[in-house]
């Protein structure tokens, strides 16, 4: 059973402990969701028109879900969104501070897509796993999320479970039924997947996927950012992004800009 909707932190993160997820309303503007989505969609036309392709996410069925990757260098917005205060207190809470923005990306799931697997988001840290979460993910609904259109589905209480039964996951899945603008955050134990979109429409969602410091980013921000989003960036951003040195190594001093 899914937790409910909150706009309270505070249950968030008790929600965040009993079911591996809470799911939360209020914490984008409209202005910011309109930017968000148009951004998300308008980037997946560009990306078309200009024939890039990334190779196949590993974890997709066909070719249903088009993944929007580069985000950071998109739009402002998201440079916004990966540092908002609910952001900032829920990963503080549940894998401490200082941590690193590992990935931010956006999926599409298209209509007719066959969704993806069951996985949970730490997968590459090897067994026997530490008893803390290494990781969350903060999934933000750019479309309203339906029973049809391929909502993100997950197994709450399954990041408390050491040896689950993998053929019970589709039985015990549950869709994420939710408006468009609800955050859902889901620690890195959590088992989901992308549902499949049976609507005629398409449905997106961003997601930030943090780690622990000791685990490097799956996204080379050193590579791949603009110098107009390193320039502009925050304290608290240039850290998540490995650009200061706030608990990442021994150093003599700080890293300029």
């Amino acid at each position: 059973m899914l937790p409910t909707i909150t706009t309270d932190i505070a249950q968030a993160k008790t929600d965040i402990r009993e079911h591996g997820l809470a799911l939360l309303s209020g914490q984008l503007s409209d202005e910011q969701l309109r930017q968000a989505r148009e951004a998300t969609y308008t980037g997946a036309e560009e990306d078309k028109r200009l024939g890039r392709k990334g190779r196949d996410f590993p974890l997709d069925y066909g070719k249903g879900n088009v993944r929007v990757w580069n985000v950071l260098n998109r739009h402002p917005v998201f440079r916004d969104i990966v540092q908002l205060p609910v952001v900032m207190e829920l990963l503080t809470e549940v894998i401490g501070w200082p941590a690193l923005l590992s990935n931010l990306s956006a999926n599409i799931a298209q209509p007719g897509g066959d969704g993806g697997m069951w996985h949970q988001d730490q997968l590459f840290v090897p067994k026997p796993w530490p008893p803390e979460p290494q990781g969350i993910n903060f999934a933000w609904l750019l479309d309203d999320y339906d029973t049809e259109n391929g909502a993100t589905e997950v197994i709450p209480g399954s990041h408390l479970e050491e040896s689950p039964d993998p053929t019970t996951f589709d039985e015990r899945g549950v869709p994420i039924i939710a408006p468009a603008g609800t955050l859902a955050v889901f620690e890195s134990r959590l088992q989901h997947r992308t549902g499949q979109n049976r609507s005629p429409a398409p449905r997106a969602a961003l997601f930030g996927w943090y780690s622990r410091t000791i685990y490097r980013p799956q996204e080379n921000w050193f590579l791949s950012l603009d110098e107009d989003v390193v320039d502009s960036a925050s304290d608290e951003l240039l850290t998540l992004l490995g650009y200061r040195s706030k608990g990442l190594g021994l150093v003599y001093g700080e890293s300029p800009r």
